[in-house]
């Protein structure tokens, strides 16, 4: 089953990866793999993480890592890992490091500066200056990937050019310029499509004002939920990650029918979406299967 069909009308559709279930509270603890191993057999060509710190869900890389180990081609997501809260620079860039080497080169990350408050106040970080916090730790993260940084041993060894594979999120200008400076792409936020076409649209901009060639690699995420009890899964979630101030928002994007799934599909292939990664509300594994049908029945119909 392949997940990347092209329309001679629209132009190439997305590519449709699947999230895993490793920040669905009370999962299963070997959720989070069966389900890689699952989602790659049905044809989904990539895998995606999201990332807290303050609540229940897995650490992005053991969660990719344990993904890893089952999978053999599908690429590596996060979307998006928060960087400055992480404060350690050189292991971050060990942690990357080593996801890339053991993964065959499958990783793209993500990256952004996180905004859940409680994240940053539990590590000891300030959300004031977490910009330059953030610029300042790339710089280290590049040293080591280009086998700068060395210890008694000799040099840690640099990976191929260009990897790992960075997408960068975030609206602000600065986010912009450093997607085009040093990224190959921008992630778009999981709910709101005003909020998506605007950041397209700004990081075209970003991208020709720095000279890049192509355009970037377009990245966007939603909730999905199927199957009976669909709407009551998707609102418990939601509202369990959310909370009370964002629910209604985030709601309004998640995907509970067939016929919703293939409309918000048409949608972001129209707003130059590359990539539509698909988070699930529940670790059942029977939700990559009816998701994988609903598309394939999507496409049969197209």
């Amino acid at each position: 089953m392949n997940r990347v069909d092209h329309n001679q009308d629209h132009g190439p559709e997305p590519r449709i990866g699947i999230g895993l279930p490793a920040a669905i509270p009370e999962a299963p603890g070997r959720a989070t793999v069966e389900w890689a191993s699952l989602a790659e057999d049905l044809g989904f060509p990539s895998l995606a993480v999201i990332d807290r710190l303050v609540y229940e869900n897995s650490d992005p890389f053991v969660a990719l890592a344990a993904a890893a180990a089952v999978t053999e081609e599908a690429e590596l997501f996060t979307t998006v890992l928060n960087v400055p809260w992480r404060q350690n620079a050189l292991m971050l860039a060990k942690q990357m490091w080593s996801l890339e080497r053991m993964s065959g080169g499958r990783l793209i990350a993500g990256l952004a500066l996180g905004g859940w408050p409680e994240d940053y106040r539990e590590s000891g970080m300030d959300l004031a200056g977490r910009g330059a916090v953030f610029d300042d730790m790339l710089e280290v993260m590049f040293r080591a990937w280009n086998g700068e940084v060395s210890g008694a041993g000799g040099p840690l060894p640099a990976l191929p050019p260009g990897r790992p594979r960075l997408l960068f999120g975030g609206f602000s200008p600065r986010s912009y310029e450093r997607m085009a400076r040093l990224g190959s792409g921008w992630v778009a936020p999981l709910y709101g499509f005003d909020v998506l076409l605007g950041g397209v649209a700004s990081a075209q901009a970003a991208w020709s004002g720095a000279g890049r060639p192509g355009r970037p690699r377009i990245v966007v995420a939603r909730y999905f939920s199927l199957g009976p009890d669909a709407d009551a899964i998707a609102d418990e979630y939601i509202h369990h990650y959310y909370g009370d101030q964002f629910f209604g928002a985030a709601r309004a994007d998640v995907l509970t029918t067939p016929a919703h799934l293939h409309r918000e599909l048409q949608r972001l292939r129209d707003a130059g979406c590359d990539d539509v990664l698909l988070f699930p509300c529940s670790a059942d594994l029977d939700q990559p299967r009816r998701l994988a049908a609903a598309l394939d029945a999507a496409a049969g119909e197209g």
